[in-house]
């Protein structure tokens, strides 16, 4: 049986495209072929479900980099609701930082919400061949207008974005 080495995890930050630094953790396995962990609705790179994929990850001698989007975790910026394509941009952001590191990411995984975006960002870009969708909600609407108010799709529509923090009844 092959022993395989342990990752060494570093905390690397990424600028995404309005100079806000994203924060991550890499698990860095040696390898060069690495994946992509994106995080869920108000969550965070440090949410279980994330550090364990990443550490499943490692022991199959992969390297993997879980981030905090925008406003969640210990990156900058503001935490928006509904900002799906913002986030996908700030995905490609990550993916270009560690492709232009002599890394390749062979695949992005989302759960929940990051389950979204990593599929509009395939949509959107077509840089990464392997998209892992985990648990995320494909119907919006249902439970989210008793929490946002009955508004929100028109919000969204108009801004691009809810502010949850500053919603009443959140």
């Amino acid at each position: 049986m092959t022993q395989i080495p342990a990752a060494v995890q570093k905390k690397i930050t990424v600028l995404n495209q309005h100079n806000e630094k994203l924060v991550g953790v890499l698990h860095d396995t040696g390898s060069t072929e690495m994946v992509v962990l994106c995080h869920g609705f108000k969550s965070s790179k440090d949410f279980n479900t994330i550090v364990n994929l990443a550490v499943a990850l490692e022991k199959e001698g992969i390297s993997a980099f879980r981030f905090d989007f925008p406003g969640n975790g210990e990156s900058e910026g503001s935490f928006q609701y509904g900002n799906y394509h913002g986030e996908a941009d700030d995905l490609h952001s990550v993916v270009e930082y560690f492709n232009g590191a002599n890394r390749k990411v062979m695949a992005i995984l989302g759960h929940s919400k990051g389950g979204g975006v990593v599929l509009l960002y395939a949509s959107k870009y077509h840089d990464v061949h392997t998209v892992i969708n985990l648990s995320a909600r494909y119907i919006l609407e249902k439970g989210i207008a008793r929490r946002l108010g009955e508004d929100f799709l028109e919000i969204i529509k108009k801004d691009g974005f809810i502010d949850v923090k500053n919603r009443a009844g959140y």
